[in-house]
């Protein structure tokens, strides 16, 4: 294959203005979408969550990202609840308007803790918290059988990256996982392209040329919030178009799986 391309890591597809708008607009939607719904209602794309657990975990982290940027410290656990009597869609939002608040108040490129060492600065955290409060969106609009709202093209390739180099060719890397099969896997969304490697000691993750994703083991392509979605597992495989070795790509899917939970 031919050399990879390396752009600057912390160079996102999304600029870091619009990723933190993103926090408040798709936070609104997640808690508006949520306001009135049955916290019993199951998350058809991950078993186990529900809209009320979506809610909860979702100004957990917040609240917890929050503490780790002030204190420059990882919290010994990102589940908090409300307090009691508290109503969850206003944990939710307090927390969001709080972070929101802590991210704007520092430029995208100023040093901050996070937990990617090619990456400590608050636009870390804009883009983290952007995808996490994004995907959730999706889950609670899922569950409580509202249309969908779509996800723009450039912010669901932004989360392809972010899916494939953060959490698939880092993440995996920290809990001690590899694939049991070595393969590469290409994903393309219109001009962009990817290429994870599995195998061991470590997964790999890279933005690559057309032609290197094109000539790997099998080859996942899509329309950019399907893939998305599919990276992060709240699509099936009939959603996207898999070409070649299917087994890679189906561990590509089960080990993101297991790195976003």
């Amino acid at each position: 294959m031919t050399s990879p391309i390396w752009p600057a890591l912390r160079t996102n597809l999304v600029e870091p203005g619009r990723l933190l708008h993103t926090i408040t607009v798709e936070g609104e939607l997640l808690a508006g979408s949520a306001a009135g719904a049955r916290a019993d209602l199951p998350v058809p794309g991950c078993p186990g969550l529900t809209v009320g657990s979506t809610v909860t975990h979702t100004g957990s982290v917040y609240r917890r990202t929050l503490d780790w940027i002030r204190g420059g410290e990882p919290p010994d656990t990102w589940e908090r609840r409300p307090e009691e009597g508290e109503d969850p869609i206003e944990f939710l939002r307090r927390a969001r308007v709080a972070l929101a608040a802590e991210l704007a108040a520092h430029g995208p490129e100023e040093p901050c803790a996070t937990w990617w060492p090619l990456d400590r600065t608050y636009g870390f955290w804009r883009r983290r918290m952007a995808h996490e409060t994004t995907v959730h969106r999706v889950d609670v609009q899922a569950a409580t059988g509202v249309d969908v709202d779509p996800v723009p093209a450039d912010l669901a390739a932004d989360g392809i990256d972010e899916a494939l180099l953060l959490w698939f060719g880092h993440r995996l890397t920290e809990l001690g996982m590899t694939g049991t099969t070595q393969g590469a896997i290409g994903v393309q969304v219109g001009r962009l392209s990817w290429l994870a490697v599995l195998g061991r000691p470590r997964a790999l993750a890279r933005r690559v040329p057309a032609a290197d994703a094109l000539a790997a083991d099998a080859l996942v392509t899509g329309d950019p919030m399907t893939v998305y979605l599919w990276l992060w597992g709240r699509v099936p495989d009939r959603a996207v178009t898999i070409t070649g070795d299917i087994d890679a790509s189906a561990q590509l899917w089960a080990l993101l799986r297991t790195a976003t939970q």
